[in-house]
């Protein structure tokens, strides 16, 4: 009998325990029910269905034919797409090194109380308003070899001054990447401003009477301090580095040759101008991998970690 009435018990505190999972805060669950149904439907059912038709034989239009892994061995065949991932790992590494630093430099310098701080840091900031359509363009009338600044140099006398690296298949990623960080370094140089006003004034006064230099108080203090405004920098930097498509497009085309091009405009190439669906998904799918194989360990260390501490 006593048995029948614990089991009883449990049952009726299970049933309590799901009664207010579900009916707790019901206004907060309605409220973000059409967020929840968009993410499912958008964002998880579309990333299902390019994996899915990125293993079919899909041409100009979807199809459910199954080829297994055709269309990955195809792609790892490919010269275009392994020049293309080179390029992207290349352009990723430089673009988000130099930013952070050149950004931080950049904010440490601004920190000085420099007079009309704030019409530098608005000039500084002004690329990030482009687009990077505008961006490329612009840089790329600055490296035409004809028109540009080689030209003007020349005609100025400097017959030997060379800045065509558009022109120049082992020398166009660093073209995309000079014309990178002249849009995107303003930006992270706000981001950094912004996370060193926010330092206590009282750990600038423990340094200065401890007599520490004042970069070793910034690299080995205040830097450490500003984690999670470098954490928002990198995400938001390597966001559009693996997003990188209308800058190529603008500046290079992927040219010369395909000496510049990158993931993004293989896939849209082969989706909306090859005629080629399964192929363009396949490299999206690699392109979403990576991603997954780059945040989940961080995403992991990061939250993963503290509840264990």
């Amino acid at each position: 009998m006593t048995q029948v009435s614990h089991g009883t018990g449990e049952q009726s505190g299970v049933a309590r325990f799901f009664k207010q999972l579900f009916t707790r805060n019901l206004s907060a669950k309605f409220a973000a029910t059409p967020m929840v149904v968009t993410v499912l439907v958008v964002f998880v059912g579309c990333t299902a269905w390019t994996i899915w038709y990125s293993f079919t034989g899909s041409r100009l239009l979807p199809n459910n034919t199954f080829v297994g892994l055709d269309q990955y061995e195809r792609l790892f065949a490919t010269s275009r797409w392994n020049i293309s991932v080179r390029n992207l790992f290349v352009f990723g590494i430089l673009s988000l090194t130099f930013t952070l630093v050149i950004g931080f430099v950049l904010a440490v310098l601004m920190d000085q109380k420099i007079r009309f701080e704030s019409v530098f840091r608005t000039i500084m900031l002004y690329p990030f308003a482009l687009s990077f359509i505008v961006t490329g363009l612009v840089w790329q009338w600055i490296m035409n070899p004809t028109l540009g600044l080689q030209g003007t140099m020349r005609n100025l006398g400097w017959e030997s001054f060379r800045f065509d690296w558009i022109a120049q298949s082992d020398m166009v990623i660093y073209a995309l990447l000079i014309a990178g960080l002249w849009q995107g370094t303003g930006f992270v140089m706000v981001l950094m401003l912004a996370g060193l006003r926010g330092i206590d004034e009282e750990i600038w006064k423990a340094a200065r009477v401890d007599g520490i230099p004042a970069w070793r108080t910034y690299l080995f203090i205040v830097l450490p301090m500003m984690r999670g405004v470098l954490v928002t920098a990198v995400v938001i930097v390597g966001s559009g580095i693996v997003r990188l498509y209308d800058l190529v497009v603008a500046l290079t085309k992927g040219g010369p040759g395909i000496a510049s091009e990158v993931p993004a405009k293989y896939v849209y190439d082969y989706m909306f101008t090859a005629g080629n669906i399964g192929q363009g998904l396949a490299a999206s799918t690699m392109m979403l991998l990576t991603v997954m194989i780059i945040i989940i360990p961080w995403a992991y260390l990061e939250f993963g970690g503290r509840g264990k501490k």
